[in-house]
């Protein structure tokens, strides 16, 4: 089984930067699609972006541009690193795995069966 942890979340003023990693304490990243997904109160969960292991990468709205997904997979590691951060990116950041697929990566939050505790991203105006 893949243990997945965050770090790197707290509170940024708009239009600054932040970085999120994500480490898998136990597994690995090869053969998984990989992605960051973020949930705010009232809203339902939402990927911000994904990765494959073919190394495409997907993002959704907002997100495309200001963010930018990676992965060193020699360290089992994932970033975030999140520019120009804006105070609607305030939310919960959770770092997730599908095992089930290495390529061809979905967005949707329920095709990934690994999850990582979570990490508070808090935007100031």
């Amino acid at each position: 089984q893949v243990l997945l942890e965050e770090s790197g979340g707290g509170s940024v003023q708009a239009g600054g930067s932040l970085r999120l990693s994500c480490t898998a304490s136990r597994g690995s990243f090869r053969r998984s699609c990989m992605g960051w997904f973020r949930q705010s109160p009232g809203k339902e969960r939402e990927a911000v972006a994904i990765i494959g292991s073919d190394d495409s990468t997907r993002y959704a709205g907002s997100q495309k541009g200001r963010f930018t997904i990676s992965t060193d997979n020699g360290q089992n590691t994932m970033f975030l690193q999140m520019n120009s951060v804006r105070p609607e990116d305030t939310a919960m950041y959770y770092c997730a795995a599908d095992s089930r697929r290495w390529y061809g990566c979905l967005l949707e939050p329920m095709q990934y069966n690994f999850w990582g505790q979570g990490t508070q991203v808090t935007v100031s105006s």
